[in-house]
């Protein structure tokens, strides 16, 4: 069986579980509800198993004795604790009886109740306190409420429903051991984008379907495979992120970002170890970006920056702000109603001089004025940071229909020029969203990287042309993707038309003999 056919059995048999693990849960709560149930006890299976692999392969492969035996003698447990909270692969300690396995065993045998579950989750979390990976690991699993009066009325209700979510969780075939270890974090990230799907608008905030993510991340890496650094300052999920890694010949040396969300901040940690990327190479912090930006963070200057804000989203505008660097060379804060140029100004003051920032936004951002057109006309005029302009089709994100487009930012650009791609009309339609396909996405790739001149599809705008156009950046301006209409030929219209009413009495004469016959009314 191939990579990819094996990837795919294996993904089809998650989604299978995944709605029946679902249908267990409807009724009692919503989709954003259920969701932090299902994904943290995938989570705990992967983390449960992770370290079973890692202690047995790394730790006890030349002792030839199970976890379980080596925990019981007192030597051995001391070493393997220091080892799993010293090595940055792991960070994090779960006694044998706590391990995913072994609480399926007491499910089997009708002896699992949910306080040892939540007693496993809050010792895996003890274990990590005062050391280097607590950051990573607090609070991890505290949407996951095991107390919620949702999950049954008492204790035998809440621990059978929790036992059976359980069990059908590890009648799920991961195959960690397979080269195909990712395989788990994929699926982990289609789950977010079916719940995403399910829920709307609001899991739609965090959820950047993976064809959009996968051009941001290839235009970041573009001219720097070997990146330092890569930051996303709304960044949901993480899937921004960690798809900037999974490019070919990419390597990443370490993820930053920040996510105002409690539950999404989760996600994000989530997802990173999920995607085996150690605790000391990543900083997730929590946080509203805009307002109380990460300390840290803003000592840095990032390689790559990839982005999917909330559109068009409130924001204080506080007058202190025109006095923070990140917002004072522009002269004018964006207003309260639409921070999206806030965003960029943000991403900008941290792109590192021979970075590339790209970030997805509505197509407001192109063209509306007042303050945002003096911050528009600062940096693409002034500076000469925009490098690309490619719109979107409709109805791709989950939780709105508007068109979004990609902005491409660099403070040290190779081309006086900005590329403007129309990609709105390349797409394959969906009944809930409508789809990039690997062909769309290749194409705009292609284009961007050729800054070629393509008919109805791209143009590379000079300086002088943006002027005149008073740095209205908006795509029809420079794209011109009217199509002229086939002429009609009136003569033979009229030919076509007689020719029709000529019939059309001939057969109302046919008819009109037989009603006649019948002794009924005839037709006029």
């Amino acid at each position: 069986m191939g990579v990819a056919e094996k990837q795919s059995k294996q993904q089809a048999e998650l989604h299978s579980k995944l709605w029946s693990m679902a249908n267990d849960l409807r009724g009692s709560m919503d989709a954003s509800e259920f969701k932090n149930y299902i994904l943290g006890l995938i989570f705990y299976r992967f983390l449960s198993e992770k370290l079973v692999k890692y202690v047995t392969t790394k730790l006890l492969n030349q002792d030839k004795i199970t976890y379980e035996k080596a925990w019981q003698n007192k030597e051995y447990k001391e070493a393997i604790i220091e080892d799993l909270i010293k090595d940055s692969d792991c960070g994090y300690v779960i006694k044998p009886e706590y391990l995913f396995s072994n609480l399926i065993k007491l499910i089997e045998t009708g002896n699992f109740d949910i306080s040892i579950l939540s007693k496993a989750i809050s010792k895996l979390q003890d274990s990590t306190f005062g050391n280097a990976s607590q950051h990573d690991f607090e609070n991890l699993f505290e949407d996951m409420d095991l107390n919620s009066s949702k999950l049954g009325r008492g204790e035998a209700e809440k621990s059978k429903l929790i036992g059976t979510i359980m069990q059908k969780i590890n009648d799920i075939d991961f195959e960690f051991e397979d080269t195909e270890i990712d395989v788990l974090g994929d699926a982990y990230e289609y789950l977010i984008g079916q719940f995403a799907a399910s829920a709307g608008k609001k899991a739609g905030e965090y959820y950047t379907p993976q064809q959009v993510s996968n051009i941001l991340a290839q235009i970041v890496t573009m001219d720097n495979k070997d990146i330092k650094n890569v930051y996303d300052p709304t960044c949901g999920s993480g899937s921004l992120l960690l798809r900037v890694a999974k490019q070919k010949d990419v390597k990443v040396s370490s993820f930053y970002g920040q996510e105002k969300v409690g539950t999404t901040y989760n996600l994000a940690r989530m997802n990173m170890l999920l995607h085996n990327v150690p605790f000391n190479r990543f900083d997730i912090y929590n946080g509203d970006t805009l307002e109380k930006p990460c300390e840290q963070h803003m000592k840095m200057r990032f390689q790559a920056i990839v982005a999917n804000p909330p559109y068009s989203a409130n924001w204080s505008a506080d007058a202190k702000f025109m006095d923070d660097e990140r917002f004072s060379a522009y002269g004018k804060l964006a207003p309260k109603s639409k921070a999206d140029f806030a965003f960029i100004q943000h991403m900008i003051y941290l792109l590192d001089d021979n970075g590339t920032m790209a970030v997805v936004l509505p197509h407001g951002v192109l063209f509306r004025g007042a303050s945002e057109g003096i911050i528009r006309k600062y940096l693409v005029e002034d500076k000469n940071y925009l490098d690309a302009v490619i719109g979107l089709p409709a109805n791709i994100f989950y939780g709105t229909s508007i068109p979004t487009c990609i902005l491409v930012f660099k403070k040290c650009k190779k081309y006086d020029d900005v590329i403007f791609i129309d990609a709105s009309k390349d797409f394959e339609p969906g009944k809930n969203q409508n789809r990039l396909r690997d062909e769309d996405i290749e194409k705009i790739i292609k284009t961007y990287k050729e800054r070629k001149e393509v008919e109805k599809y791209c143009h590379l705008a000079t300086m002088e042309e943006i002027k005149e156009n008073e740095c209205n950046l908006n795509i029809p301006r420079y794209v011109d993707t009217f199509e002229e209409e086939e002429e009609i030929d009136l003569d033979a219209l009229y030919d076509e038309l007689e020719k029709i009413d000529k019939e059309d009495k001939e057969v109302t004469q046919e008819l009109n003999k037989y009603l006649k016959e019948l002794g009924l009314k005839e037709l006029k």
